[in-house]
Formats: structure tokens, C-alpha cells, sequence
């Protein structure tokens, strides 16, 4: 008596799947380190506190840029968004230490612009130019928005490394110039195709590259 043949019950996840969630989380990774170094770029430009120095005639308004207050979060914005291309070049060990530097260089962002909201110290500088006496004080001093927008742009940053780091193993990498074999060496170049002498325009192409199309 012959069995009767089950129903099949195939539960594994077909090849497209993988495919498709490295794809989702590639492009999510790009567009938060983009979105984040942007942002942190952008915040440090603006201005980040308002004050008034107190001069013999009156009080003069001051104000303060991200730059001038800290120049830690344009330059690893820049360091993450470098790490961010760097990060398609390199593979294996080198691609997991691009992501780490990536998620670091967000940390570094976000903490640097939470610690610059609280910061007087350029505006003390400002009055002090402003009334030409060392120890010059500020007051009426107002801080914007700006730094938390730097502090959420590092977060994006963070984010887009933390991505890289979980998921970083399954996205495609920049092709060489040259594939290797499977021993490890590199594959030879293919060798040109001899010019048809009966085409005179294949015969201009081989002098110009300094061959002899007669050999």
C-alpha cells in the first residue's frame, strides 16, 4: 500500500526576500546619513544665541553661529557623510569599522550640539571685542532652535550607522576593476581584437593608441 503523499508546506523564505531588505535598508541608511549631515551642516551655520553687551552708551545685540560656538558637529557631519561613501568601497572588517565610524561621528554630532545650547562663551567673546575689555558679560541671553536641529541630525547620522552595522553585510559594494579568480589572483585582461584592416576607421583607432595595425 502506497503512502499518501503529503501537501508540501514550504516555509522558507524565498532568495527575493533578502534581496529586497538589504535593498529597503540600504536606501534607508542613505537617506538619514544624507538627511543628518545635511541638517548638522545647516544648523551650524545659523544662529545659535543672542545676547546684548553692555557698553557705556547702551547695549549692543551680539549673536553667535553654531560655528562660533563649537566647529565640532560640521566637521564630523562632514567625517559621517564621508563615511557614509566610504562605507560602499570597502568590505567585510573594513565596511564594519566605516559604520562604526559613521555611528560615531552621529554621537559626536549630537552630544557636542546639546553641550553647545548651553554654551555662553562666544557670545563672551563677542561683547568682550564689542566693548574691547577682557571678562566682557552678556546678558539677555536667548538661545534658538538651531543646535537641537544639529543634535537631530547627528542622531539621523547615528541611525544611518547602526543601519550599516546590522545590515551593512548584504549590500553591494563598488565593483573593481578587475574580479578575482577563485585561487585569489587577479584575472588577466582580455586581449584586444585585431583592427579589421578592411575598415579604415579601425586602422585611425589602432595608430592612435600607438599600435601597428600591420603586425
Amino acid at each position: 500500500m502506497s503512502a499518501v503523499p503529503q501537501p508540501r508546506t514550504d516555509t522558507e523564505p524565498t532568495p527575493a526576500r533578502p534581496a529586497r531588505s538589504a535593498k529597503r535598508s540600504l536606501a534607508l541608511a542613505l537617506l538619514l546619513g544624507a538627511a543628518g549631515a545635511g541638517l548638522a551642516l545647516l544648523a551650524s551655520g545659523r544662529i545659535w544665541a543672542r545676547g546684548t553687551a553692555v557698553l557705556a552708551q547702551g547695549e549692543l545685540p551680539r549673536t553667535v553661529t553654531g560655528a562660533d560656538v563649537t566647529g565640532v558637529p560640521g566637521a564630523l557631519a562632514v567625517v559621517g557623510l564621508a563615511a557614509l561613501v566610504a562605507v560602499f568601497a570597502v568590505r567585510r572588517v573594513g565596511r564594519i569599522v566605516v559604520a562604526a565610524l559613521l555611528a560615531l561621528s552621529g554621537l559626536g554630532v549630537t552630544v557636542a550640539a546639546a553641550l553647545g545650547n548651553a554654551d555662553t562663551s562666544a557670545l563672551r567673546e563677542k561683547a568682550a571685542d564689542a566693548v574691547g575689555l577682557a571678562g566682557a558679560d552678556v546678558h539677555h541671553v536667548t538661545h534658538t532652535a538651531w543646535p537641537w536641529v544639529a543634535a537631530a541630525g547627528g542622531l539621523l547620522l547615528l541611525l544611518a550607522g547602526a543601519l550599516a552595522l546590522v545590515f551593512g553585510r548584504s549590500w553591494p559594494a563598488m565593483s573593481g576593476r578587475y574580479e578575482r579568480t577563485p585561487g585569489g589572483a587577479r584575472g588577466p585582461r582580455r586581449a584586444q581584437a585585431a583592427p579589421d584592416l578592411e575598415r579604415p576607421e579601425e586602422i585611425w583607432k589602432s595608430l592612435d593608441r600607438g599600435e601597428d595595425p600591420t603586425r
